[in-house]
């Protein structure tokens, strides 16, 4: 049985409701999942897990939140090279940008991206929600 992390921050609850879905579909894919505040996540806790996936929502000027998000995912840098990541996250302004630039950021560290991201604008609705499960499955059954 895979071992799942879903990694998050959430200020107003969206990215929240996002990870829980995430965590839904790795479970009824069959993984051992636990589901774990950012600022919660460390370095030595990335070994412990088969694949991880990480939200976060977009803040300020399309970026990932700076507090506690950002500075546990840069801390993660050197451990994600090969490591199966997904990656998800709610927005309220922009075009997704930093969604593009997080993706991109990871994928040039080396992690392997098992999907998609999935990224909603304010509440995810049944499509997002749909998405989140399905990329949850998808981190799970990754080979």
């Amino acid at each position: 049985m895979k071992k799942i992390a879903v990694v998050f921050y959430s200020g107003t609850g969206n990215t929240e409701e996002m990870a829980g879905a995430v965590s839904e579909g790795a479970k009824t894919a069959g993984s051992d999942v636990r589901i774990i505040h950012a600022e919660s996540f460390t370095p030595e806790m990335m070994d412990s897990y088969d694949g991880v996936a990480f939200g976060c929502p977009s803040m300020g000027v399309e970026e990932l939140e700076e507090e506690y998000f950002e500075p546990m995912f840069s801390s993660l840098e050197g451990k994600l090279p090969k490591k199966r990541i997904a990656l998800f996250g709610s927005y309220g302004w922009g075009d997704g940008e930093w969604m593009r630039s997080w993706e991109q950021r990871t994928k040039d560290l080396g992690a392997i991206l098992v999907s998609e991201p999935v990224i909603t604008v304010e509440d995810p609705d049944t499509t997002a929600i749909a998405a989140c499960k399905a990329l949850g499955a998808a981190l799970a059954t990754y080979q």
